[in-house]
């Protein structure tokens, strides 16, 4: 089932039992820990997603220590925050535990205020380490669009990265910025736009410079001219866009939409103070199987490349982007995430449970359960197929 259906099977559960969901605890077992269940986290493990979590540097009121509703963790670090409301109660943050707890917890980059209902995404894009004022994100799971189905995604267990969170976070941030921004100022150019654009008239051809001061009569002139110019070129714009859409199949549309949201995970990691991911033995000998499975390949010789965040093991072929395995090594549970149709790894792992994943950035993805890390040297045709798959994309677009 696809990542959009579940949250659509959650949304449906929500608009039944919002209306008989009472207080704050109701609100929490009917309403939000189904919805951390479809982002693909235990919701009745403890160690994964601790209810009444109390921190070390907690301090104490009225007899109790300050606590948060939920942490999340991921590979036992917390990754996430969450502070519930009553469902009949505003999702909104203020300057208690909530604020002390992101700030005191360097794991922690995600803090969530919900009521069940719309749910508020906090980062520190203003101040390192210090919980913004003002979420980055904001999702009503009773009314949203596919756009906003892609940005949760980020969140899945699967696909956590602290890091690509913060820089999407920031990208969402300055974009809604700057549509403002473009809105106002094709509405009602500011003066000092017209300025820069007469300015500017003398670098397309002499013809078109202005050899007088650009005073406020030549502004005002001008204003009527820039704001058709805007708008003209806005319509030469969505014309082109919808015409080149009309000559392509919205399979090709979608297949652009996900490289993009790819693409953000494929930029350069900076230096953060992050949790420090290791990285270890039993991953570096997958690694070290994978690779020498990929060598026998007869058709293509990219290097396998690895790369180590906190909630998988990705191997690639050059860019964290062209995967073809995803492991999950967890004392408790073992699998891989392939790009290959769940039909396709059936065939390919018979005697292994294959499962349908639900939230991936890539195309159809398939999860195959495994006992311990011996048991790719029994997948070894499929591992070959994910890697020559891969390979076949990047080869091709190379060529083309």
């Amino acid at each position: 089932m696809a990542f959009a259906d579940d949250i659509a099977k959650v949304a449906e559960q929500v608009r039944k039992r919002a209306e008989a969901v009472s207080g704050e605890e109701a609100t929490k077992w009917g309403l939000i820990a189904p919805f951390f269940g479809t982002l693909g986290y235990d919701v009745f493990d403890p160690t994964e997603v601790i209810p009444e979590y109390v921190a070390d540097f907690a301090i104490r009121k009225s007899g109790q220590f300050e606590k948060v509703d939920y942490a999340i963790s991921i590979s036992n670090a917390i990754v996430m925050l969450v502070e519930a409301k009553a469902r009949d109660k505003k999702p909104e943050a203020h300057d208690g535990q909530l604020k002390r707890y992101f700030n005191g917890l360097r794991s922690a980059k995600v803090a969530i205020v919900t009521n069940g209902i719309e749910y508020l995404f906090f980062t520190d894009l203003r101040h390192e380490n210090m919980m913004d004022e003002e979420p980055f994100f904001r999702f009503n799971v009773l009314d949203y669009d596919q756009k906003q189905i892609e940005n949760l995604k980020f969140f899945h267990r699967d696909n956590f990265d602290s890091l690509v969170i913060k820089r999407h976070a920031e990208e969402m941030v300055y974009l809604s910025g700057m549509a403002q921004l473009v809105d106002s100022l094709l509405r009602s150019p500011s003066d000092e736009f017209i300025r820069f654009l007469v300015s500017q008239l003398g670098n397309i051809g002499s013809r078109y410079a202005i050899e007088s001061r650009i005073s406020s009569k030549v502004i005002e002139k001008f204003r009527p001219i820039v704001k058709k110019s805007l708008q003209g070129s806005l319509v030469d714009l969505m014309t082109q866009s919808i015409s080149k859409e009309m000559g392509q199949s919205s399979e090709v549309s979608s297949s652009v939409n996900l490289e993009a949201i790819e693409e953000i995970q494929d930029e350069p990691e900076q230096d953060s103070e992050d949790i420090k991911v290791e990285t270890t033995a039993e991953e570096l000998e997958a690694f070290e199987k994978v690779r020498s499975i990929a060598a026998q390949s007869k058709t293509y010789s990219l290097e396998v490349k690895y790369k180590d965040v906190l909630s998988y093991f990705g191997l690639n072929i050059g860019k964290t982007n062209w995967w073809f395995l995803r492991l999950y090594l967890s004392p408790k549970k073992k699998s891989f995430v392939t790009r290959l149709s769940i039909n396709e790894v059936r065939e390919l792992a018979p005697g292994f449970e294959v499962q349908e994943m639900s939230a991936s950035f890539g195309d159809a993805a398939s999860r195959v359960v495994i006992s311990s890390v011996s048991d790719l040297d029994k997948l070894s045709n499929l591992i070959l197929k994910c890697y020559e798959a891969e390979a076949s994309k990047h080869i091709f677009r190379k060529v083309a």
